[in-house]
This record gives C-alpha cells, structure tokens and sequence, in this order.
C-alpha cells in the first residue's frame, strides 16, 4: 500500500521521516501535552520508539499515523492517525497531539476530517473511536465540535502516574 498524503487548505499530512525525530520528541516530552496522552519519552534516543510504532503501524496493517504540516512552509505541526484498526469490526481508534504553539488555531478540527475520510472511504471503516482523560476538557470540547458522541465513562479504569484515571468512550460513525 502506497502511504497516502492527505491535505487541505492549511495543513499537510504526510508519512514520518527521521528528521521528524526530534519535533516528535518536542511534543511527547512536553508537559503539557503528555499531560493526558498515553505515551511520553524522556530523550531523543527513547523516541526512536514512536517513530517505529508508526511505521510497525502500517506494515502490520493495523493503523496509519501522519505528520501534521503546514502546507505553507512544511513546518511540524503535530501528529494524528488511526490505530487498534479492527478490519473485523471496521473500526479503528483515532488519536492526535499537536505542538503546544499550534493550539487554539483550528488545526485539530481542520485535520481530522481528513483522517475520518480517509478511514471510512478509503478503509471502509464504519466506526471510529476515541478514548479521552475525563478531565481533559480540550480534547472533549474539539470531539464534540467534530461531532463526536460520547458514549459512557469508564470509571478508574488505568492506572497513570500512580493513579487512577477515568476514560470517557467517544465515536464517530461512517455516514451512511
């Protein structure tokens, strides 16, 4: 399968390189954005680890994640994609992180439609969900913007940092 690259007016998504390493170790290393996402990496040679995460992702056929650019001058945006892709149940997981710089500018909900596109016209995917801290209230605001529904709270269900944390269960179906 050829990776594909996706745009729209602002923002390219294209497959990760080495040289993405160390913006991908800028975002994962960043407290604030680590603060609700499940992994974090403490150098750069620790990250090597995601950058082959994505790559296993698409060999194994379970997921595809893309570099979020500008479509101006290339520069990092930030990270989104699909993993857990079940081709049984025709669902996947959605997931994405930005640079703290490019917060609050539209670029989650300017990205993300290409993902869901993407996985349900192109994948055939007819479900697409997202598990969210309950206290991130950010990441549930833009869910809901992209029309999104929440579908319950899984009450003390992981342990992080030493203590327990709620999910709430999200989705978005295929329109048919």
């Amino acid at each position: 399968m050829k990776f594909p690259i996706l745009e729209s007016e602002r923002v390219t998504l294209r497959q990760f390189v080495n040289s993405d390493l160390e913006n991908v170790f800028k975002g994962l290393s960043h407290p604030d954005i680590i603060k609700y996402y499940g992994v974090s990496y403490d150098s750069l040679e620790a990250t090597k680890e995601q950058l082959i995460w994505f790559s296993d992702l698409e060999k194994n056929q379970n997921g595809i994640w893309w570099a979020v650019c500008s479509k101006d001058d290339g520069s990092f945006l930030g990270a989104g994609g699909l993993n857990n892709l079940s081709k049984e149940n025709k669902k996947a997981e959605i997931g994405f992180w930005l640079l703290s710089e490019n917060w609050g500018k539209g670029f989650m909900t300017e990205t993300m439609p290409l993902i869901f596109n993407y996985a349900f016209d192109s994948l055939g995917l007819h479900r697409i969900e997202g598990f969210v801290e309950t206290k991130n209230m950010n990441c549930k605001n833009a869910l809901a913007k992209l029309k999104f529904n929440l579908e319950g709270t899984m009450r003390d269900c992981e342990v992080k940092n030493g203590k327990f944390i709620s999910l709430d269960i999200y989705s978005k179906i295929a329109d048919k």
